[in-house]
This record gives structure tokens, C-alpha cells and sequence, in this order.
């Protein structure tokens, strides 16, 4: 396939998968903030909070208090990551409408991450998604590690194509193939997604990519190539993996944005708007925007309109 999808949908995942690796308390005010100033921007999907043990991530404590103060526009999807029955036991105490759950593509990722196999962690997943749909509440699944592994190395696309097949069929409408450690490239992106398409159909899958190697964007325009149109990305570049070592954050949702808004295909998004919420948000943690649309709007030396230039 070579045709760019005319629309795509960008997942929001910072109020989640960014925050949470941030070792400074953030305040529920702070994170309701955010939120806020996402869907102001014209995001339609927001990954806003994790229903998990405060002991494992002390930066989600506080989820059902921020999905509960957060203003909810028409349109706007809310989710949660809710990795057990426990958690979406909360979730849906707190009003949330989508969850997300995940598995990984690595037996070696899998033990060091939820410390079972990940046959076993599927397993775990029959009674989530039984009661997630007796109150009618979609799910989403996500797949790490789908183009490498810190422990195991190559992953081999037709592994990830099984973990993909089995959470689709479980009920996941949507499954995120998420590049954990940022290793992946063009070519390799492409394979993976014609080998996973054989088991799950493509308008149900999304791409999940680190910046680690520097190739999240042009594994997006691969995956964009393959007939991929929905993004999972991260304001300011926040983020990374707890589990892995030095790997860099999602890539960045300004950075993303400005690529699709070059190849003329449709978001919604405003990007003034979202580059305020990620300098806000960069301000507030102390840290460098990992944006390079971002630094160079706010260097003054952005010279997409001038005239002349060689």
C-alpha cells in the first residue's frame, strides 16, 4: 500500500504514559490542567490516567480524582489504562467510558514487567473484558515491544502477529503496536504491519513509537504508507519506558501533528494550541520540551513562512 490515509487519529497519551515516569509530584490540579488544555486543542482522544497500584506507579494515584474534575467536551474520548479487573473495577467507578490493557510480544519483557508469561497475562484478561462489556465499556489493546526487545533482542513480526490476533479477538477494537525501545525503522515497520494485517485487519490497528533511535517519524510515515491512521503520541515528547534503561520518550504529539498537517491530511488538532499546552506542561515539570517543533517556534527561528530562503 503507498495511499496516505486523508484522516488520522491522534492518541493522547501523556496525562498517562508521559506523567508517569516524572519523578516530581504532580498535582491533581496540575494533570486536570493539562487534560484540559488537550482537548482544547482539538484532540478527540486523551489517554488520561492509569488504574494501578500506587506502589508500582506513584505518579497515577489520584486518576478517579482527576477524571472527576476534568472537563469533559462532547466528542472527546477519556481512557484509562486499567491493567486487571481491579482496576477497571475503579475505573468504572470514576465514569470512565474506554480502558486500555496490555500485553508484550517478548516472554522476557513480559516476566520483568508483570512477572508472568504472556500467555498468562491474556489469560488475565477474560474476566476484564467480560465485565467490561457487561457495562459497556470499550477496550483498547496495546502490544510492547513489537520491533525489539532490551532482553530478547529481534522480535519476530509473526509473534507480535499472535498477541495481536489473540487481544482482538478477545474484544480489544483497537490494537496499538507499540516500538518500547525505539528501535525500529522504515523497513522493518512496514513488515510488521503487513505480517500483523493478516491477523487483525489494519483500520483496527494503531502505531505506538519511541524516539530513542531517532526514527519514530519516519516509522510513522511508514505505517501512514501501510494504510495506518491512528497515532498514539505524547505532548512535549513526555515519557518513556520505567523498564528500560535510557530509552526516550513517545514521540512527540507537535512533532506528529506537524507532519501530517505537511501531508495535508486531516487531525483536527491545532498546533499553536498544542504547542502551549506542551510548553505549559514542560514549564511546570522543569524539563526540556521534547519537541523540535516546539524548541524551534520558541527559538524565534522557525522559518516555515519566509521567502527566498535558500
Amino acid at each position: 500500500m503507498n495511499l496516505l490515509p486523508k484522516q488520522v487519529r491522534l492518541v493522547e497519551v501523556g496525562p498517562r504514559d508521559g506523567l508517569q515516569n516524572e519523578p516530581q509530584p504532580i498535582s491533581i490540579a496540575d494533570k486536570v490542567r493539562l487534560i484540559d488544555d488537550l482537548s482544547a486543542a482539538g484532540l478527540s482522544y486523551i489517554e488520561a490516567g492509569s488504574f494501578v497500584s500506587p506502589k508500582w506507579v506513584p505518579q497515577m494515584a489520584g486518576s478517579a480524582e482527576v477524571f472527576g474534575q476534568i472537563t469533559r467536551k462532547p466528542g472527546v474520548t477519556y481512557a484509562a489504562l486499567t491493567p486487571n479487573l481491579k482496576g477497571l473495577e475503579a475505573a468504572i467507578a470514576a465514569g470512565v467510558k474506554e480502558v486500555a490493557v496490555f500485553g508484550a510480544a517478548s516472554e522476557a519483557f513480559s516476566q520483568k514487567n508483570i512477572n508472568c508469561s504472556i500467555a498468562n497475562s491474556l489469560a488475565r484478561f477474560a474476566p476484564l473484558m467480560e465485565v467490561a462489556r457487561a457495562h459497556d465499556i470499550r477496550v483498547r489493546g496495546y502490544v510492547s515491544c513489537v520491533l525489539g526487545c532490551p532482553y530478547e533482542g529481534s522480535v519476530a513480526p509473526d509473534k507480535v502477529a499472535e498477541v495481536a490476533r489473540e487481544l482482538y479477538a478477545m474484544g480489544c477494537y483497537e490494537i496499538s503496536l507499540g516500538d518500547t525501545i525505539g528501535t525500529g525503522t522504515p523497513g522493518k515497520t512496514r513488515t510488521l504491519i503487513e505480517t500483523v494485517s493478516r491477523a487483525v485487519p489494519r483500520e483496527h490497528l494503531a502505531g505506538h513509537f519511541h524516539d530513542t533511535y531517532g526514527q519514530a517519524m519516519a516509522n510513522i510515515y511508514a505505517s501512514l504508507l501501510e494504510g495506518i491512521a491512528v497515532f498514539d503520541s505524547s505532548i512535549a515528547g513526555l515519557g518513556g519506558c520505567p523498564y528500560v534503561q535510557g530509552a526516550s520518550g513517545n514521540v512527540a504529539s507537535e512533532d506528529v501533528l506537524y507532519l501530517l498537517n505537511g501531508l495535508d491530511i486531516e487531525t483536527g488538532v491545532d498546533l499553536d494550541m498544542l504547542i502551549s499546552a506542551g510548553e505549559r506542561i514542560s514549564q511546570l515539570l522543569g524539563r526540556a520540551n521534547g519537541s523540535r517543533v516546539a524548541r524551534t517556534r520558541h527559538s524565534g527561528t522557525d522559518t516555515t513562512t519566509s521567502r527566498g530562503m535558500s
